[in-house]
């Protein structure tokens, strides 16, 4: 009855007519009250901040040859970044005295209320189709159409049921409805639809027999005063940690949330709610926990930390060539649960190197990345590189700016084609910090940011897993020999001594020698090394040494006959003669 009672209504609802909204538009005056809306939502301050902001930086990014890490003090931080730094600040600590972050996200809208609206918009449909049907009735017809909708279910009652034969009933209980609409017609036609409705009740309510006396109802008994509530006490705000460092907590902080905020180039909504969404995922997937799971070491060959670059940040490096081993896949990426494994392992890996960092504004807060791309498993093994789209996908949304830099090497030519379409899902910013390096440059490239008694030998580099006669305290001397030169590194003594040296050239394919030239008059010269042709498969570094048991000198020689420039790396020590 409640829905047959609403479509009459519209019937005769007055609808604007279509010429009002034209009227309107050649009025001048409406236009100056757009920008009086917009500063309800945002200042015009904050919005042209804004976009200056949001235009400049991605200018500035895409002129970027090269990514450079930024202050993480706030006192030297431009004026409207520092700003953004505090605004965020409030957010948070309005947040953590509402407990928002411990807070689950809102639900997504279910499929049955999809349903009650799709019902909702048909009904809609149905009712504009019975109006437009009904508009061309007689007035008549319409009035008695609202006045049969509008009657109680007691009218209809007493159509067909007789009242009681007694004297007391009056005559005038049975009221036909025809009676109602005809005094209804008598009445002024200016009346609305309404009006007649209100006329229609109150004349049946008028004719219609008394209501039946109501049996007495028991007396309720009088219910226990409730004792007046206890105001709750004001909750604390809620403790929020990230990385082991509290939110708002000290300078610490403010290093965590300029890596959000320029993740989201200094938008302060955006950055707030990657940080929320952060804490969320964090507490989902168990974070804090992870750290204490035992999850082994069959990945320490694939992902390890080695050294740290010319800024003392560490570096971690990914091979996944390890992959080519069948056995070390199978065991990865057999099923479902390994693959989860290997994920959760990565995450272990990535928050175990977060913690190393001191979070100080100038102190390390990022670390390099590796990838080594030799012998890297193809597409076709999609269980490898679904995880690593699942790892890469969680970096970029809950770590932030960690990367301070990101060296490929040993890439091939079909992945540089393959790059340019990788890279789309990365911001500029992103894509300033990525190097790319083939092969033959590999070691080249890694020493403009890793120095080579950091960089594992296998990459180039000087730096040995285990005992050996050097540490990475022992910088390397490089030397870049001309074509069709040599090249030659004398040690002098003068007293007993053993000298060890170690040395190695980039791409090789040179002639190496070493000799002992005595400072005596007559003294021959003693051969320690004969000449000999080095190429890229012998080893990768040389280490000699040799006893010196009179004054002279040790002449080391590198003969490049090649035409092109090879570059040159050693470095040597001399340790006490023990008799």
């Amino acid at each position: 009855m409640a829905e047959e009672t609403k479509k009459p209504e519209e019937v005769v609802v007055p609808v604007p007519e279509p010429e009002k909204p034209v009227v309107q538009k050649d009025n001048p005056q409406p236009e100056p009250e757009k920008p009086d809306v917009e500063p309800t939502e945002k200042p015009i301050e904050e919005s042209a901040e804004a976009e200056v902001e949001a235009a400049e930086p991605e200018k500035k990014i895409a002129q970027q040859i090269s990514f450079k890490e930024e202050t993480n003090v706030a006192s030297e931080l431009p004026e409207p970044q520092r700003k953004a730094l505090e605004d965020l600040k409030k957010l948070i600590q309005e947040s953590l005295e509402k407990h928002e972050f411990s807070s689950p996200p809102p639900p997504p809208p279910a499929k049955e209320e999809k349903k009650e609206e799709e019902k909702k918009e048909e009904e809609s449909a149905a009712a504009t189709t019975t109006t437009t049907a009904e508009e061309e009735k007689p007035v008549e017809e319409v009035v008695v159409a609202v006045a049969v909708a509008s009657v109680p279910a007691v009218v209809e009652a007493v159509k067909t049921e007789e009242a009681p034969k007694t004297e007391e009933t009056p005559k005038t209980e049975e009221v036909p409805v025809s009676v109602v609409v005809t005094e209804v017609k008598k009445e002024e036609e200016e009346k609305t639809v309404e009006d007649i409705k209100e006329t229609i009740v109150v004349e049946v309510a008028t004719t219609s027999t008394p209501p039946p006396a109501t049996t007495p109802v028991a007396e309720e008994t009088p219910k226990e005063e409730a004792e007046p509530a206890i105001p709750e006490p004001p909750k604390e705000p809620e403790e929020v940690s990230i990385w082991g460092i509290p939110l708002l907590a000290d300078e610490r902080t403010d290093v965590i949330l300029l890596k959000f905020l320029r993740a989201r180039d200094f938008r302060v909504k955006d950055a707030f709610t990657m940080i929320r969404n952060t804490v969320r995922w964090r507490k989902e997937f168990e974070v804090d926990t992870l750290l204490e799971e035992d999850l082994g070491n069959d990945y320490e060959k694939v992902v390890f930390t080695h050294g740290v670059d010319k800024h003392d940040r560490p570096v971690c490096y990914n091979v996944f060539g390890e992959f080519q081993n069948k056995e070390l896949y199978q065991n990865t990426f057999s099923d479902a649960e390994k693959r989860k494994k290997f994920l959760r392992w990565l995450i272990q890996f990535l928050e175990k190197t977060i913690r190393t960092l001191d979070f100080s504004p100038k102190g390390v807060n990022s670390f390099v990345l590796v990838n080594d791309l030799k012998n890297s498993p193809g597409y076709g093994k999609r269980d490898l590189y679904k995880v690593i789209d699942k790892f890469l996908e969680i970096l970029q949304d809950n770590y932030p700016e960690f990367a301070a830099k990101q060296v490929c090497i040993n890439v091939s030519w079909w992945y540089l084609a393959y790059n340019w379409i990788y890279l789309t899902v990365f911001s500029p910013r992103s894509k300033s910090k990525f190097v790319f390096a083939s092969p033959s440059k590999t070691a080249e490239t890694l020493f403009k940011y890793i120095a080579p008694e950091q960089v594992p030998v296998q990459f180039g580099g000087h730096s040995k897993v285990g005992e050996h006669e050097f540490s990475p305290a022992d910088s390397v001397t490089e030397v870049t020999v001309k074509p069709g030169s040599k090249h030659p590194i004398e040690f002098s003594f003068s007293e007993e001594t053993e000298l060890v040296w170690e040395l190695r050239v980039i791409g090789w394919d040179v002639t190496y020698g070493a000799e002992f030239m005595p400072s005596k008059e007559g003294g021959y010269t003693l051969n320690i090394t004969k000449p000999k042709k080095v190429t890229g498969a012998d080893e990768p570094v040389i280490c000699d040494t040799f006893k010196v048991t009179e004054p002279g000198k040790v002449v080391i020689t590198i003969d490049n006959q090649s035409s092109k420039k090879k570059k040159l790396l050693y470095r040597s020590k001399v340790k006490v003669s023990s008799q």
